[in-house]
C-alpha cells in the first residue's frame, strides 16, 4: 500500500514539474513574441498598415488553441498597447481601463445588465419563473413546441438585445432542460432572436442608436434619423435570415450539423445539457432558494410587461426601464408576502453579483476594441477595401469586410460609429444607394457579433442560457455562415439590380 502511495505521489510531482515546465516555456515564448513585435512595428501607429491586424490574429489563434477567451482578450489587448506605445504601454493601459470604466456606455451597461440580473433573480425567487414554466409546459408538450416557444418569445421581446437574451435565456432554460435540449441549442435560439430581431424593429434601442448616427454624419436631417433607418429595414438581410433560419432548424427543415449536432447527441444520449466550463459564466450557477407555493403567472408577466412599456415610454431608454421595473416589483411582491423587504434586496444584490463575470468579459472586449481602434485596424480595413468597391459590389463588399471586422472587434455599436460616417459618403461618391449600404453595415454588425466568441451578444446569451461562451460560438458559427451566404447572395442581387 505504501509503495502504491509513493508511486502515485511521484507521478503527481512529475506531472506538476511537467506542467510547470510547459507553462514556463509558453510564458517565455509570449514574452519573446511581444518584444519582437514591439521592435518590428513602426513608432507611428498610422504607419502600421497590415501590421494593425497582429493583435486580432493573435487573439483568434490564442482562443482556438486554448479555448480561453478572458485570457485571450487580456493578452491581445496588452499586445496592442505594446505595439502602439512601446515601453510606455503600462501607463496607457491604466488610462484606457479608467476611460473604458468611466465611459457613459460602460456605466449604462453595468446599470442595465446588473439590474436585469436583479429582475431575473426577483422573478425566480418570487415564483414567476416557476409559474411561467408551468404555463408553457401546458402549451408546449413536445421538444419542438418548446423550442418554437423559445423562438417566439425571443421575437416578441424586441426592445433590446440585452433584455431579450437575459430574459428569454433565463426563463426558458429550466423548461428546455426537461426535454434534454443542449444549452448550446438554447443559446443559439436566444442569440438569433436578440440582435437580429432588434435591428429590424423601429422602436428598439438599435433603431434609436443607428438613427442618431445617421443624423450625426449628415445622412439624415435632424429628427429624421429614425425615418431613414426604417427605409433600411428591408435591406437588413442578415437580421431577416438569421431569425428565420431558427424555426427551420427546430422543425428539421435545416438539419442539425457540425458541433451543434454533437452537442444535441450528448444532451439526448448522456443527459449532459451544459458543456464543460459553463458554470463560470452561468448567471444561475450555485443558486438555491425555495419557490413560493402556488406561484402566480402574473408575477412573471407583469414585470416583463412593465419593463417593455416603461422602456418605450422613456424614449426607448433601457436604464429607465430597468429602474422602473425594480421599483414596480417591490410594490408588487412585498404586499403579497412572497418576499420580505430584506429578502427582496438580497435578491437584488444577488442578481447584480451574478452578472459580474459576464460584465468583466464585456469590459475586456471594450478594451480590446479600443486598442484595436488606436492601432488603426478598422480604418486600414475600410481604406484597403475601397479599391474593390463598385456601385454593384459595394453592398456585398461592405457586408463581408465589415462583418469579418466585427467578428474580430466584437462590438457592433462601436463598429457602426466608425463605419456609417465612412460608408454613406462613399456610397454617394460612387453612385451606390446609401440606404442599401447602411442596410449592409447593419447586417455586417449583427453577423460579426453573432459569430464572435467574445461579443456582448455572445457573452450575455451564454450567461443567460448557462452555456460556455466558446462552445456557444463554435456551435452557432456554422448557422451564422449559412445565414451569411444567403445574405451575401441577396446583396449581390440588389447591387446589380
Amino acid at each position: 500500500m505504501s509503495d502504491t502511495t509513493e508511486i502515485i505521489s511521484e507521478g503527481c510531482e512529475e506531472l506538476d514539474r511537467t506542467s510547470l515546465r510547459r507553462m514556463m516555456i509558453e510564458y517565455t515564448v509570449l514574452v519573446v513574441f511581444f518584444a519582437l513585435i514591439a521592435w518590428l512595428v513602426p513608432d507611428d501607429p498610422s504607419q502600421f498598415g497590415i501590421l494593425s491586424a497582429i493583435p486580432s490574429v493573435f487573439l483568434l489563434a490564442f482562443i482556438f488553441y486554448t479555448k480561453r477567451i478572458l485570457e485571450g482578450l487580456t493578452l491581445a489587448s496588452l499586445l496592442g498597447f505594446i505595439m502602439a506605445y512601446k515601453l510606455d504601454f503600462f501607463s496607457h493601459v491604466n488610462e484606457t481601463m479608467v476611460s473604458v470604466l468611466t465611459d457613459g456606455d460602460t456605466q449604462w451597461l453595468f446599470i442595465v445588465c446588473g439590474l436585469m440580473g436583479s429582475i431575473i433573480a426577483l422573478i425566480e425567487r418570487g415564483g414567476g419563473a416557476a409559474a411561467f414554466g408551468d404555463w408553457v409546459a401546458k402549451r408546449a408538450k413536445t421538444r419542438k413546441s418548446t423550442l418554437l416557444w423559445t423562438w417566439f418569445l425571443g421575437v416578441v421581446i424586441f426592445i433590446d438585445d440585452y433584455l431579450n437574451s437575459l430574459t428569454v435565456g433565463s426563463c426558458m432554460a429550466p423548461i428546455t432542460d426537461k426535454h434534454n435540449v443542449s444549452r448550446e441549442q438554447l443559446a443559439y435560439i436566444v442569440d438569433s432572436t436578440a440582435a437580429p430581431v432588434c435591428v429590424l424593429i423601429p422602436i428598439s434601442t438599435w433603431a434609436v442608436y443607428i438613427g442618431s448616427l445617421l443624423e450625426q454624419c449628415g445622412a439624415a436631417a435632424e429628427g429624421e434619423g429614425l425615418k431613414y433607418f426604417i427605409q433600411t429595414i428591408p435591406y437588413n438581410f442578415y437580421g431577416w435570415v438569421a431569425a428565420l433560419i431558427v424555426p427551420l432548424v427546430i422543425l428539421g427543415v435545416i438539419p442539425l450539423f457540425g458541433p451543434m449536432k454533437a452537442a444535441e447527441k450528448r444532451a439526448k444520449e448522456e443527459g449532459i445539457l451544459a458543456p464543460p466550463g459553463s458554470d463560470k459564466i452561468d448567471i444561475h450557477a450555485g443558486e438555491h432558494f425555495e419557490t413560493p407555493r402556488n406561484p402566480k403567472i402574473l408575477n412573471f408577466f407583469l414585470p416583463i410587461l412593465v419593463l417593455i412599456c416603461s422602456t418605450i415610454y422613456f424614449d426607448v431608454d433601457m436604464q429607465m426601464g430597468v429602474l422602473s421595473t425594480v421599483a414596480f416589483m417591490f410594490v408588487l411582491y412585498i404586499p403579497q408576502g412572497i418576499l420580505g423587504p430584506e429578502a427582496f434586496f438580497d435578491a437584488v444584490v444577488s442578481g447584480v453579483k451574478n452578472m459580474l463575470f459576464p460584465l468583466v468579459m464585456v469590459v475586456l472586449a471594450f478594451t480590446f476594441a479600443d486598442i484595436n481602434e488606436k492601432v488603426g485596424f478598422l480604418t486600414y480595413v475600410i481604406e484597403t477595401s475601397k479599391a474593390i468597391m463598385t456601385p454593384q459590389l459595394l453592398p456585398l463588399v461592405v457586408f463581408i469586410v465589415l462583418g469579418i471586422t466585427e467578428f474580430i472587434m466584437g462590438l457592433s455599436w462601436g463598429m457602426y460609429a466608425i463605419a456609417i460616417p465612412i460608408v454613406v459618403p462613399l456610397a454617394l461618391a460612387i453612385g451606390a444607394d446609401p440606404i442599401v449600404a447602411v442596410g449592409a453595415v447593419c447586417s455586417a454588425g449583427v453577423w460579426g457579433s453573432h459569430i464572435c466568441f467574445y461579443s456582448d451578444a455572445t457573452i450575455l446569451s451564454s450567461a443567460a442560457s448557462g452555456c460556455d461562451n466558446y462552445r456557444h460560438a463554435v456551435t452557432q458559427m456554422p448557422y451564422g455562415f449559412l445565414g451569411a451566404v444567403i445574405t451575401g447572395i441577396g446583396f449581390l442581387i440588389v447591387g446589380f439590380l
